[in-house]
C-alpha cells in the first residue's frame, strides 16, 4: 500500500521505519543530531514549516501532514472492487 505524505509523493507503506511528529523532533536531541547526520537524503516537502518527518529506507520527508493524519493514511485498509 502508498501513503500520500505531501505534494505528489506517495511512499510504500512497507519502507516507512517511522513518523514523527515535529514536537518530538524539536525536544529531542537525539532525533535532532540524527537529522543532521542524514541532512543529504532529507527531502522538504513542506512550503513553510513541517508538521512531521517520515524516516524511510532510503530518505527522510518533511511533511506537511500531521503524524496523526499520516498514521490514519497508514491504517487504511485496501479495497478491491471486481
Amino acid at each position: 500500500m502508498y501513503i500520500h505524505v505531501g505534494e505528489d509523493i506517495l511512499v510504500q507503506s512497507k519502507d516507512i521505519i517511522a513518523i514523527i511528529d515535529k514536537q518530538s523532533v524539536s525536544s529531542s536531541k537525539t532525533i535532532e543530531e540524527f537529522l543532521e547526520r542524514q541532512k543529504h537524503t532529507i527531502i522538504n516537502l513542506s512550503k513553510g514549516s513541517y508538521k512531521s518527518v517520515v524516516i524511510t529506507t532510503k530518505e527522510i520527508y518533511f511533511s506537511p501532514l500531521a503524524s496523526g493524519t499520516l498514521k490514519k493514511r497508514s491504517n487504511k485498509s485496501v479495497i478491491h472492487e471486481y
